[in-house]
């Protein structure tokens, strides 16, 4: 596929409405204010085909940007998620579509491959030197992860945190952190946050604390031992796995930062599962009341 078929598939996705893209998200308008939204990246403001998250700061125009904005992938991906989830795709394509419920499956249906990074042990000490002096965590929990290969660290000297799914632990993904002077956070392409997370804690257990990273699950478990701390890659108020967690009976705690976009998704999940308790950190997130004690 060449440039020019690609621009013509995007410029078919270009003009699906934001309101579209954000109740295929899980979005929900608020109920005072017809132009904000509460979405998995905090609340929106949305005017025609624009948006601004003025708590990140960030804003852009049309579905695209949107779908970048929302879930953290790059332009080729936001496209790609589009022609699955709406009926704009290219005719050729949708023409070859195949029920869900049949045996085969269309082409755009499909996911994006997953491309972990690729473990490089020579950065290994730098990986784990930003972790415990710079974050605060305790090597006692970051030894039994990188022994069970749910951290490592890529040839660029990022911190690699698995996300996994089933009882085979499954990676699905990855959330990235840098660890050099400059702050940078992301996803492995084709990350499927969806279908799994990072976990760690005392497996068996039956107390569970949702946190916005893997890094704030760390340093939740670090003040909360006797539990198990997931990540959910986000403000994501409702996760398509947390129903699984909730109808097996756990106690779920969400403890999402304490600044506004972290306390209006909880909000939004304790509406949506009421048996879920909030658990506010008592800094900006977990790792600040780490941090804070250094």
């Amino acid at each position: 596929m060449n440039f020019d078929d690609f621009r013509r598939r995007a410029d078919r996705v270009r003009a699906v409405s934001l309101e579209t893209v954000l109740t295929l998200r899980g979005a929900t308008r608020d109920r005072h204010d017809r132009a904000k939204w509460h979405t998995e990246q905090g609340p929106l403001s949305v005017t025609g085909p624009k948006f601004t998250n003025w708590h990140q700061s960030r804003g852009g125009g049309g579905a695209i940007d949107l779908v970048i904005h929302l879930m953290g992938v790059d332009y080729r991906m936001a496209v790609e998620w589009l022609e699955r989830h709406v009926a704009t795709g290219p005719p050729a394509a949708a023409a070859a579509t195949v029920p869900l419920s049949g045996k085969g499956r269309s082409p755009l249906e499909k996911p994006r491959q997953l491309e972990l990074p690729v473990r490089d042990d020579r950065q290994l000490a730098r990986v784990r030197q930003y972790l415990t002096r710079r974050r605060g965590l305790s090597a006692s929990l970051l030894d039994p992860l990188l022994a069970a290969g749910k951290l490592y660290a890529d040839r660029r000297g990022n911190a690699v945190f698995l996300l996994v799914a089933g009882k085979a632990q499954h990676p699905v993904g990855a959330e990235l952190r840098g660890t050099g002077p400059q702050a940078w956070r992301g996803m492995a392409p084709g990350t499927r946050k969806d279908l799994g997370y990072f976990w760690i804690g005392v497996q068996g257990c039956r107390e569970i604390v949702l946190c916005e990273s893997a890094i704030d699950a760390i340093s939740c478990l670090q003040l909360h031992p006797e539990r198990i701390c997931i990540s959910t890659s986000g403000v994501r108020a409702n996760p398509p796995w947390l129903r699984g967690l909730i109808a097996r009976g756990d106690t779920l705690l969400c403890g999402f930062d304490a600044d506004a976009p972290g306390d209006t998704a909880a909000a939004h999940m304790l509406t949506l599962y009421p048996t879920v308790q909030r658990l506010r950190p008592a800094a900006h997130d977990w790792n600040d009341v780490i941090t804070s004690r250094l």
